[in-house]
């Protein structure tokens, strides 16, 4: 776990010290595009997980997203959400078990208005997470129905991303930090105390662009790498408050191919708690491939 944790923690300071080149006279990417990059990718993964996930057809992500502004250039614009993940198991019959709905809606809040790339933005988010199901929530014996169980909580999530460009690498990049809360109430009342109800959030990417593509039209990412922290609050699992636990990483790799249009390959490595709905008490060491998409207009 150390070893990992130092690994990812170079990858992080390694943003950091990109985060600080000065942007040149290229302008801003636009709030739509910020949006994307928040709200997350579509995706699907190949049947060949590497760690101690069960054993997956695929897990495929679905976020569409539906924009509500003015016109492109508000600063405030609000984005439907309805968020689907699904996975298939390698069993008999194929079975596709208590998909996770997250339908969402978002805010965002446009601090600045400059003609560069650098940009500071606010966010709030109200979501939904359940998975359809109404069968008891724990069996006879006690453990999680991780089958039928019914799942469902409420939450509120408010954060602050900052945009800039780094000229020496010709790459945009991103960092966001958020606080996720649960509320009691909102919540389902067997998640309470096996369920963290506050979550910090933080998120650096970059998104590199090919040199040919400075012409501004429609331009695609040809590389993206993105590093994800997530430190769990609260009283849950009897957990000691810095216990390695409460912490999740993710860090994913993209790279988008001259042949494929509209999606394109990454590599994942994920470590922290399952966010399957009924699977939440989970903990994943998983390296993952698959296809997704990275429509980014710059």
């Amino acid at each position: 776990m150390k070893n990992r944790g130092y690994l990812f923690l170079l990858a992080i300071f390694w943003f950091i010290s990109a985060f600080g080149q000065e942007p040149d006279s290229i302008a801003g990417i636009g709030l739509g595009t910020i949006s994307q990059v928040n709200q997350g990718n579509s995706y699907i993964t190949f049947p060949t997980d590497i760690g101690n996930i069960e054993p997956l057809w695929f897990e495929g992500n679905l976020i569409p997203n539906f924009y509500i502004r003015q016109n492109k250039t508000s600063r405030l614009m609000g984005v439907l959400t309805p968020q689907i993940i699904i996975r298939m198991y390698q069993e008999e019959s194929f079975p596709v078990r208590t998909p996770s709905y997250i339908p969402q809606i978002t805010v965002y809040y446009q601090l600045n208005k400059n003609k560069n790339a650098k940009e500071s933005i606010v966010f709030g988010r109200i979501a939904h997470h359940s998975n359809g199901q109404e069968d008891p929530f724990f069996l006879e014996d006690g453990s999680v129905n991780t089958k039928s169980g019914d799942f469902s909580t409420n939450f509120f999530e408010l954060g602050f991303i900052a945009t800039n460009l780094n000229t020496r690498f010709n790459a945009h990049q991103f960092f966001k930090t958020s606080l996720e809360v649960h509320p009691d109430g909102f919540i389902q009342e067997e998640l309470k105390g096996i369920y963290s109800q506050y979550r910090w959030h933080n998120t650096f990417s970059i998104f590199k662009i090919s040199n040919k593509n400075q012409e501004r039209i429609a331009q695609k990412p040809t590389i993206s790498l993105k590093g994800e922290a997530t430190w769990m609050f609260g009283d849950y699992n009897e957990l000691e408050s810095f216990s390695a636990e409460r912490l999740n990483l993710s860090l994913t790799f993209y790279y988008h191919p001259k042949f494929l249009e509209d999606i394109g390959l990454f590599v994942q490595y994920y470590h922290g708690s399952d966010y399957y709905n009924m699977y939440f008490d989970h903990r994943l060491d998983v390296l993952r491939f698959g296809f997704m998409t990275e429509k980014l207009r710059f």
